[in-house]
């Protein structure tokens, strides 16, 4: 059986289904498809527990998708981004430093969900668009292009013949390899536990990133759970540490949790399970090939540090949309396409680049440089102009 669609997109993750959104509501045609049902859910087995913080400039995509009203009722406000330097003799505060989202403007930095809530909207959004049609359950098996067209055959045994195929299938991205597109790929050694807990102390739309060694806690504002405050963690550290940290029971957990997020919220409760996954960074050669466009982490992936990771995908698709509704005769042409990859593979580089650095700084051991980079802190935090060109930057503001 033989099919026709305008974009076919290989990926029904966060990023995928967003993506299905938005060129439905932009009047394309558009097929999704992926292996695996989306989790929905937070107590299914399988639920993506980590969350999701997005930036300013993500709102104008959701809305143009018709995602923001749906999202909105269910977010957490963003409004300063605290940093914690505890890299002292003891896992105490010795330097605590607010970038304030006032500083720059009246909204926050941006909003907070988790992200099985945001497949739940996504997936209900896209169940209204007349012209987008999502399967789950359904993988890319084999992809041929050609000037005119990709013709991608499904698992289920379907061809389609599509006029842009949008690889959105992750870091390994079946897509990208059978383009011939390599990947540049750094490991560090790390892995990150993802988990809500609530806390007695309010978060007060305050995300707070605690630093000491191994890498970042991050406590990212969630909605009340229960009458009580809730934060979204993200805990950084070398692999085998996590390992061990993932294994304990929830008592000696939340010992460590106290003393690691240096007692700044009281006794933290753990509320969700613990998923353990993998850092790395990677950036593919290029962003484009033969009516082939890489999205989100089929083209990049970075440690999550200051929620850049899916607002970097959000850009990579307001790029594209941007590109497919100026030209929808030409969808999916060499010059679009290459149009993207001038756009974009610079604008990634250089956070994929500066993400790296953080990230390795936010893992030193060493006391004497674990004291070099507080003084690092507290100098760039004491100039008020750099510390607004940081916090537009951070939110991808010229």
């Amino acid at each position: 059986m033989r099919e026709t669609t305008d974009i076919l997109i290989s990926g029904g993750g966060v990023a995928g289904l967003t993506a299905a959104a938005a060129f439905g509501a932009a009047g394309f045609r558009v097929t999704c498809v992926d292996p695996a049902p989306p989790v929905t859910g937070a107590e299914e087995d399988g639920a993506d527990l980590r969350t999701t913080a997005f930036l300013q400039p993500a709102r104008a995509v959701l809305e143009a998708a018709g995602l923001w009203e749906r999202l909105a009722p269910h977010a957490a406000a963003l409004k300063v981004m605290r940093i914690v330097d505890a890299g002292g003799e003891a896992p105490e505060p010795r330097i605590v430093k607010d970038f304030d989202a006032a500083e720059i403007g009246e909204e926050p930095f941006g909003w907070n969900f988790p992200n099985w809530l945001l497949r739940r909207e996504t997936v209900a959004r896209i169940a209204e668009l007349p012209n987008v049609s999502f399967r789950p359950g359904v993988a890319t098996a084999r992809v041929l292009t050609r000037t005119d067209a990709a013709l991608v055959t499904l698992s289920d045994g379907t061809t389609v013949s599509a006029r842009l195929l949008v690889a959105a299938d992750g870091r390994a991205s079946p897509v990208r390899e059978a383009a011939g597109i390599g990947v540049k790929n750094t490991r560090y050694g790390q892995k990150a536990l993802a988990f809500a807990v609530t806390h007695p102390i309010p978060h007060d739309n305050v995300s707070t990133e605690i630093h000491r060694t191994g890498g970042p806690f991050t406590l990212v504002p969630l909605p009340d759970r229960d009458g009580r405050p809730c934060s979204a963690i993200v805990w950084m550290e070398t692999g085998p540490e996590v390992l061990r940290l993932a294994a304990l029971p929830v008592a000696e957990f939340e010992a460590e949790m106290l003393a690691r997020s240096a007692g700044l919220f009281g006794p933290l409760t753990l509320v969700t399970r613990r998923s353990v996954w993998p850092i790395i960074s990677q950036i593919a050669d290029r962003f484009e090939a033969e009516r082939i466009a890489l999205l989100a982490e089929a083209a990049h992936v970075v440690p999550p540090i200051g929620a850049q990771g899916l607002n970097m995908s959000l850009a990579d698709l307001a790029c594209l949309v941007e590109l497919a509704k100026a030209a929808p005769d030409r969808l999916g042409e060499r010059a679009m396409l290459l149009a993207y990859h001038r756009r974009r593979w610079p604008e990634v580089k250089a956070r994929v680049t500066g993400i790296d650095l953080l990230n390795r700084t936010s893992m030193l051991g060493a006391r004497p440089l674990r004291d070099l980079r507080a003084g690092a802190l507290n100098a760039l935090y004491s100039l008020a102009p750099v510390r607004r060109t940081l916090m537009k930057a951070g939110l991808g503001m010229r």
